[in-house]
């Protein structure tokens, strides 16, 4: 009986509570000199207690007066002479907004600004309050308060307006094609390799120039391992975000590195210069006598990444380098890890799949804020001291004059994983198609999936208005599509289980030219199949009784001289047929290099 009034009071609470609706909008602030040009500053409201204007040609151009040293809690904290037609700018505390802008409003205020030092929040109310209030109130942020001071001097104006939020930015184009590029040129990269391997094979190649990248094959004992990594590591930068956020910003300046460099050593080992060696010496990785020409790709690489590290919240231009270093490194992880059955694909893709969802949509639902565990992470949490966001996306700015671009998230982003999943299974089919020689059907299949689920996920951003688990939609996309295909090509079984790709590439066929043994004549005092059986035994070697020692031992020598010639001409001839194979075999990977060249 207890627990019945206690669920009763929470059902009031939820109930009953009144819903704060909570919008941004834009105070445009001019010098009332009109010296200086405009600047527009964020400001979050509710429109339950007016309505702003979607245009600034409607927003009315008033008095902004700056009474930030009261809180208007109190008829004493108003000036003499009240805020005739202005809008005054007052600090938040001591009461609640209701107070505030009652008293603005009975002062002949237009409008109220409250600064608040700490995280903006909507200004809310109860419905008769509401009902009573008809001018529009807002909260600005302190250091926009001082900035428009230090801009605009004591004499400025403002118009509070709300413009409408774009469908779509135009940013998604630049996501969209950075995405699917990368994704597209990393399965490509990736199965290009199996052919690289095999065509170096029949060719010397040069210990120390040697660069082929060993690949990584993932087991499913690896999956399971790593999803329960990216949850735990999710959860601890959930609750330790400005502890672990320099971790991750350093794991990802170092790898990135050397994915920037894995990916420009190929163009670099194209030019003619820098090819001499650093002198003898036994400092660590030196002492291989690395090329002078690769020396100056790692230090230039390195240095990218320290001066991305310096100016990572440069949202100016350091972006560029970020999102660069990112597509770098998604380039390297899809060209090095390898699924070795499209098994392995399916259970990786879905697990993260489920991984996807639960943090996105499930966990506003355990977290007191109620915000998502994923969509805080990738943004980074509203309240963090050290204001750093997680690099392991890739980033746009908007395009658009949206409130958006000056309130919330100035940047669309787009997670690394995003890309690497279904890029894995990308990957996995060029493999295949280059196992089966299907003029790249399973690849572009994929990639052309691995774009309409994209789209998928931008308009159900649109529709939805909330950050979106891009995986929901990719892995349907893809796994199916992929599926399809085989079973269209009736290749389910071997695409399911794989076939270890280099190894099991079908030969050229051997061709070795027939040795023509001569016969040796027959005796007729011994039956023919027992002649026969001696040829079988010995068709090289055929000794007859001749008269005299002599003549017998000088017979016996032509016949082993006979026997060494025959024995040589068929050395001779097996060796071009050797080399036939060889040959046919090198043309065979030349035809297949220079098609993938």
């Amino acid at each position: 009986m207890a627990a019945r009034p206690a669920r009763l009071r929470l059902w009031l609470l939820l109930h009953l509570l009144p819903q704060v609706y909570c919008e941004y909008g834009m105070v445009h602030v001019l010098s009332e000199k009109g010296s200086s040009k405009g600047k527009d500053y964020c400001i979050l409201f509710n429109s339950q207690w007016a309505h702003l204007p979607h245009d600034l040609g409607k927003a009315t151009l008033l008095q902004l007066q700056d009474q930030t040293a009261s809180v208007l809690c109190s008829p004493s904290d108003v000036p003499d002479g009240g805020f005739n037609n202005q809008i005054p700018m007052v600090m938040r505390g001591n009461c609640t907004f209701y107070e505030k802008v009652r008293l603005a409003q009975i002062n002949g205020a237009r409008g109220l600004l409250i600064v608040s030092r700490e995280r903006l929040v909507p200004p809310g109310g109860n419905r008769s309050q509401y009902e009573e209030i008809d001018i529009p109130v807002a909260l600005l942020s302190y250091t926009d308060m001082l900035d428009i001071g230090k801009s605009f001097g004591s004499s400025v104006k403002g118009a509070m307006y709300a413009p409408n939020e774009p469908v779509l930015d135009y940013n998604m184009v630049i996501i969209f094609v950075m995405a699917v590029g990368t994704v597209a040129i990393g399965g490509y990269w990736a199965g290009s390799r199996d052919v690289k391997k095999r065509y170096m094979k029949h060719k010397r190649d040069d210990g120390a120039e040697k660069h082929d990248d060993e690949t990584v094959d993932v087991t499913p004992i690896m999956i399971c391992v790593f999803v329960v990594m990216c949850c735990s590591m999710l959860v601890l930068l959930y609750f330790f975000y400005d502890h672990l956020v320099y971790v991750i910003i350093g794991i990802f300046c170092l790898a990135a590195s050397i994915g920037l460099y894995s990916c420009l050593s190929p163009f670099v080992r194209r030019f003619p210069l820098g090819k001499c060696r650093i002198p003898d010496n036994n400092l660590p990785y030196f002492h291989k006598r690395p090329q002078v020409r690769m020396l100056l790709l790692a230090v230039f690489c390195i240095s990218v990444s320290v001066v991305w590290g310096i100016f990572r919240n440069e949202d100016q231009w350091a972006w560029v380098l970020q999102d660069a270093l990112g597509i770098a490194f998604c380039l390297y992880m899809l060209k090095t890890i390898r699924l070795p059955t499209f098994k392995g694909c399916t259970l990786l893709l879905l697990v993260l799949f489920v991984y996807d969802v639960f943090f996105v949509f499930i966990t506003p639902f355990l977290t007191k804020t109620g915000e998502s565990i994923m969509v805080e992470v990738a943004a980074g949490p509203s309240d963090s001291a050290t204001h750093e966001k997680l690099p392991m996306v890739l980033k746009v700015p908007r395009l658009n004059s949206s409130p958006l671009a000056l309130c919330d998230r100035p940047f669309s982003l787009l997670g690394f994983g995003d890309i690497l999943v279904p890029g894995l299974l990308v990957a996995y089919c060029h493999r295949f198609d280059i196992q089966v020689q299907s003029s790249r059907v399973y690849f572009v299949a994929c990639t052309i999936a691995y774009g309409i689920g994209l789209l998928v996920t931008f308009v159900a951003l649109a529709l939805m208005q909330m950050g979106q688990p891009a995986l929901l939609y990719l892995v349907p996309c893809t796994l199916l599509t992929s599926f399809v295909v085989a079973l269209w090509r009736r290749e389910l079984a071997m695409f399911w289980t794989g076939s270890g790709f280099a190894k099991d590439l079908p030969q050229p066929p051997v061709v070795i030219a027939p040795v023509n043994c001569p016969q040796l004549p027959k005796d007729s005092s011994v039956p023919a199949s027992q002649q026969d059986t001696e040829q079988m035994t010995n068709p090289t070697l055929h000794v007859k009784e001749l008269h005299g020692s002599a003549s017998a031992e000088e017979e016996l020598a032509d016949t082993s001289t006979k026997t060494n010639q025959s024995e040589i001409s068929v050395a001779h001839s097996e060796e071009p047929a050797a080399q036939n194979k060889d040959d046919l075999e090198s043309k065979c990977l030349n035809a297949e290099q220079n098609d993938l060249e």
